[in-house]
């Protein structure tokens, strides 16, 4: 799995967590920055990562700011993008199972360091049920088309 990492200032530090979990487990990403806590704006960085999600690039992407929000707005934006903002990994996991979440996205402001590590565990390791979920996800596909 190939995971597009990204996070402005504020989520910098817990990126860099992030980073180390994804190299001592084996995952395969590309950071796309920030690399500094120098300030930057976020819908630039959540931009370069879920771009290339969406080109298919990378099978799915984690964003950090301070809240999780902003990345979250900004990923969605961009069309086959599902970014999930999860605070704890009840919602991880359903992220993944209903929804077949494409993004991740954490607020370092918020969640601390250990439990954020454990929604990227869950959010990495848990499949899409399909079925039922498959035919909401099409509603959603129509939904983007007809936006568009």
């Amino acid at each position: 799995m190939r995971i597009a990492l990204a996070s402005d200032h504020a989520g910098f530090a817990l990126k860099e967590k992030i980073k180390t979990y994804l190299e001592e487990n084996g995952y395969s990403y590309h950071d796309f920055g920030t690399f500094s806590q120098e300030p930057v704006d976020y819908p630039d960085l959540a931009y370069l990562a879920a771009s290339a999600v969406q080109k298919g690039e990378y099978d799915r992407g984690i964003l950090v700011c301070g809240t999780g929000i902003g990345v979250c707005i900004a990923a969605n934006k961009l069309r086959g993008i599902r970014a999930a903002h999860c605070g704890e990994s009840y919602s991880a996991r359903c992220s993944r199972e209903h929804n077949d979440a494409n993004i991740l996205t954490l607020g370092s402001r918020v969640t601390g360091a250990g439990l954020a590590l454990e929604i990227v565990r869950v959010f990495l390791e848990t499949p899409f049920e399909g079925g039922r979920h498959s035919l909401r996800l099409e509603k959603i596909q129509k939904l983007e088309e007809a936006l568009s």
